[in-house]
């Protein structure tokens, strides 16, 4: 029997990461298999957002929101080429009505009948004072009363709305945080599996067995089990692992839209209906505005999860609530959506359900963590979590480590993303200044190391559009996992919006000859 493994980890999502990239930081020899591509699900349809969640306030989620706060800062620091700093537009009005679907609201409208049921912008301030200073901020600004009237800011946005908040979140690319940390993961030494599906899991005497099945086929061993399987973290327990256990998720699908652009400022707007929900529209992909998200209960396959018709609708009816040009579907280029696997709390509704994250050990002969929910901003915090649930296991490994430890191409200051740039372009004279900032804020000091020795656009090989090269793809594969088109174009990246169907089968042909010639 080959040497086992201290940790192995089933899932490619953020949460498998970012606790395989701790536990070997901490010593451990640790192995991870996604049985599709890294972040393939869930952790590639987030709303791309470092937030504390301004809204969880409602339903006195005050610890996941002092957390994600926290991590906030801690996070841009470690990745200024994914994630950035953003500013978010809330704009206010007299006749902005609510329902009684939190414990704020009905408090509120049990104490103060006359507001019947509106949200006074009282009530608002003191939400932003609290997301102001929950988090001990020492980067971010905090919230400002602003005019609409005559501003940029209120340039798109109907007559009625003259006031607004602005407060601060960051936007994180979230398919590349979790690529990242698989391969930081793996340059200290853990083993990444993409296309490696997790058939059965047994335990046999005080460790693991695991039978691999795809890409990493095999039997491996492993001393303990990390089961992040997202969406399907209940199958793991019940049909891969033959576990009993009470506890499951409640899965609700966020579906979002991406229109042309929609605005020219680089701000976010966050805006609120009168269902009690809330929807942003973000600056997207150059071009573009993503608008979500949706919270409906989804109870078929996760990798079938869609943005439908209605959802689509819902969201275009939602911000036409807000802008003065009134959108309709033929205005969507592209939608999304994934299934979030909140811990089944038995909240009444899909957006009541929390957002928090539950650990689950089972220590009945080789330890099994079961990790349920969470959120993408408090990933790290939960890997550290996750550690202290199996710490007892393995004595002599190190303490945490990852704050601030900057992922690979994050190697420079929050401020520093202009300079990296404007040093790209310098080594690199061919590049253009909208392909520099994409390379800078994809790869980061990395990105010279990708383009390597070439003196122009030709030395980098095939372009396959969009900025897209054939030198790009091969780092993709050879450093990024990918292994088809739709891993580099919907994942490593967006360019999928700027590229035609023809270009995509192209570059996929290209990609299944380069692994056959390897």
């Amino acid at each position: 029997m080959a040497e086992p493994y201290d940790l192995f980890v089933i899932g490619g999502g953020i949460n498998g990461c970012g606790i395989a990239r701790d536990a070997q930081g901490r010593g451990l020899n640790v192995a991870l298999a996604e049985m599709g591509d890294l972040a393939g699900a869930t952790s590639s349809a987030s709303t791309k957002l470092f937030h504390g969640g301004l809204r969880y306030l409602e339903y006195f989620e005050f610890k996941l929101v002092r957390h994600a706060l926290q991590e906030r800062e801690i996070l841009l620091s470690a990745m200024p080429h994914i994630s950035w700093p953003m500013r978010f537009v809330l704009p206010l009005s007299k006749d902005m009505r609510f329902d009684n679907s939190t414990p704020t609201s009905r408090i509120l409208s049990a104490v103060m009948p006359w507001m019947k049921g509106r949200r006074p912008n009282w009530l608002i301030r003191l939400g932003l004072f609290l997301y102001d200073n929950l988090g001990g901020r020492k980067i971010l600004p905090g919230t400002d009363r602003v005019s609409l009237d005559g501003t940029s800011e209120g340039a798109p946005l109907q007559d009625r709305f003259t006031k607004a908040y602005e407060y601060s979140d960051c936007w994180v690319e979230d398919s590349r945080l979790v690529v990242l940390n698989a391969r930081d993961a793996e340059e200290r030494g853990a083993k990444i599996m993409v296309r490696t599906k997790v058939a059965s899991a047994e335990r046999e005497g005080d460790l693991w067995r695991i039978e691999l099945e795809g890409e990493g086929a095999g039997m491996v061993y492993a001393k303990a089990l990390v089961n992040a399987g997202g969406p399907w973290v209940a199958d793991v327990v019940r049909n891969v692992a033959r576990q009993n256990s009470s506890e499951g998720v409640r899965l609700v699908r966020g579906s979002h839209i991406v229109t042309r652009k929609l605005y020219d400022h680089d701000k976010c707007y966050f805006f609120q209906g009168t269902d009690g929900r809330i929807i942003f529209a973000i600056p997207y992909e150059t071009d573009f505005t993503l608008i979500g998200t949706t919270d409906a209960e989804h109870f078929d396959d996760p990798r079938a999860a869609e943005c439908t018709p209605e959802e689509r609708d819902y969201l275009l009816n939602f911000a036409n609530e807000y802008f003065k040009e009134s959108l309709s579907a033929q205005d969507v280029v592209w939608t999304y959506s994934g299934v979030r696997p909140l811990y089944d709390d038995g909240a009444k509704s899909a957006t009541a359900a929390t957002r928090d994250y539950v650990l689950s050990l089972d220590a009945k002969g080789a330890p099994m963590l079961n990790v349920f929910g969470g959120k993408i901003t408090t990933y790290r915090v939960l890997a550290e979590d996750a550690w202290d649930k199996l710490a007892g296991f393995f004595p002599n490994a190190g303490g945490k480590w990852t704050a601030g430890v900057a992922l690979p191409g994050g190697d420079f200051p929050v401020d520093g993303v202009q300079a990296q740039i404007d040093q790209l372009k310098s080594a690199f004279p061919f590049l253009t200044d909208r392909w520099a900032k994409r390379l800078i804020r994809a790869y980061g000091t990395d990105a010279k190391n990708m383009l390597g020795l070439a003196k122009s656009t030709e030395d980098l090989g095939r372009d396959f559009g969009a900025t897209l090269t054939e030198a790009e793809v091969r780092w993709l594969m050879t450093r990024e996992y990918a292994r088809s088109a739709g891993d580099v174009v919907w994942r490593r990246s967006k360019i999928g919006l700027h590229l035609t169907p023809a270009q995509i089968d192209a570059l996929d042909e290209f990609m299944r000859d380069a692994a056959q010639a390897a």
